[in-house]
């Protein structure tokens, strides 16, 4: 009984991580909907992002390598169920890859930018290819898998000065694993690979090589003693590399004008590709998220847990939602705003709080559909379900 109420216990922690971030990555992608006359740059312009901006954009920045790195974790959890019937992950991982990779070209891509001349691969796509990648991996050794997962996080950034050009040998394959750029150029629909994905690769075997530490033969006071100890060191490790700017950013930060602005250049970090300081600090708070919730199993956090435990339905039913609307309020407030070189013409909101209100709404609104789902997917035996 202790075993199964601590594998019940263990699934919710990740799931309601996972619905955090997911609830994170919703108020970023309202921002992209509503709050685009106001850009943001990657990594931000300290000096004209205001703070509330900033700190929202840095929020949307853990969810990512959380979200990849709980795949990893979920991919090892796969392969070793709590009824000890050990099985391979690494059909199911690739065909869902495949899935993510398929559903990014199509339904995401479809629900912004509608028929689409330029074709982008964003982070779905990034996260389908790191699944297919360790589909492929999965039959190595778990310390092999840690080692390598290691050394690209920890390395990745070692190759930057490596670049190609567009017609130079090498180019397609580097801008898809380091550097983001157009795979194809003037043609009928181009093809843009905006999330790199070497990082992400090595993050998702990070994910997979730490899965045993969710196993039941690990109790609940030692998980939480080693998510606290790792997240300490992910943290620190930061601190000491970004403090002393010596490595794991491209740009350094240095003393502004106010603690605020000093602050704010601190944690500026790279997204496209991560680097180091940015999965440091995001999967260094995520391990002490996750110490918290091995032994507060909030009620409060349930409807987190719920959106946490449909993430595929939850991310397509919210891109479709923030689509529609947005057309809706254009429709009955008509255009306010302009962005784009272009200065296209659509509804946007004034401020950043506005976001983050309808953000709330709009989880509000998603949730009894997220958990009709979730109940849905359990009691269905229908094979399509999986991959959501």
């Amino acid at each position: 009984m202790n075993n199964l109420q601590n594998s019940k216990t263990r699934l919710s922690s990740i799931d309601i991580l996972r619905g955090i971030v997911m609830l994170f990555m919703l108020v970023d992608h309202v921002r992209e909907r509503f709050f685009l006359h106001v850009p943001v740059l990657d990594p931000m312009d300290i000096h004209t992002t205001s703070p509330e901006l900033y700190f929202t954009r840095l929020s949307a920045h853990f969810c990512a390598p959380i979200f990849v790195f709980l795949t990893g974790l979920s991919a090892w959890l796969y392969e070793n169920p709590a009824n000890g019937a050990k099985r391979s992950a690494q059909s199911f991982l690739l065909k869902r890859g495949l899935f993510l990779i398929l559903l990014e070209m199509t339904l995401v891509n479809f629900s912004w930018f509608g028929a689409y001349q330029i074709l982008y691969l964003q982070v779905i796509w990034a996260i389908g290819v790191s699944m297919v990648v360790l589909a492929l991996m999965v039959a190595l050794p778990r310390s092999v898998i840690a080692i390598l997962g290691v050394s690209i996080v920890a390395g990745h950034n070692l190759l930057s000065p490596i670049e190609f050009a567009p017609n130079e040998i090498g180019y397609t394959v580097w801008t898809i694993l380091h550097d983001r750029g157009y795979l194809v150029a003037d043609a009928v629909v181009n093809v843009k690979a905006s999330y790199p994905v070497l990082p992400w690769i090595g993050v998702i075997l990070c994910g997979y090589a730490v899965g045993s530490l969710f196993s039941g033969s690990v109790s609940s006071q030692a998980r939480k003693t080693i998510l606290l100890q790792s997240g300490a060191a992910l943290l620190v490790g930061l601190l000491v590399l970004r403090g002393l700017n010596l490595y794991g950013e491209t740009l350094d930060w240095s003393q502004q004008a106010t603690a605020l602005l000093t602050t704010m250049d601190f944690f500026n970090f790279t997204k496209y590709p991560p680097s180091l300081d940015f999965i440091l600090l995001t999967l260094g708070v995520g391990a002490f998220v996750l110490a918290f919730l091995e032994t507060n199993a909030l009620r409060v956090l349930e409807p987190v847990r719920v959106l946490g435990s449909a993430p595929m339905f939850f991310y397509i039913t919210h891109l479709y939602a923030l689509l529609v609307l947005s057309i809706l309020a254009q429709w009955l407030f008509g255009a306010n705003q302009h962005y784009g070189s272009s200065q296209t013409a659509y509804f946007g909101f004034y401020h950043v709080w506005q976001i983050w209100l309808f953000a709330m709404f709009l989880s509000a609104l998603l949730y009894p559909l997220c958990k009709w789902f979730a109940g849905y997917k359990r009691k269905t035996s229908a094979r399509w379900v999986k991959y959501f």
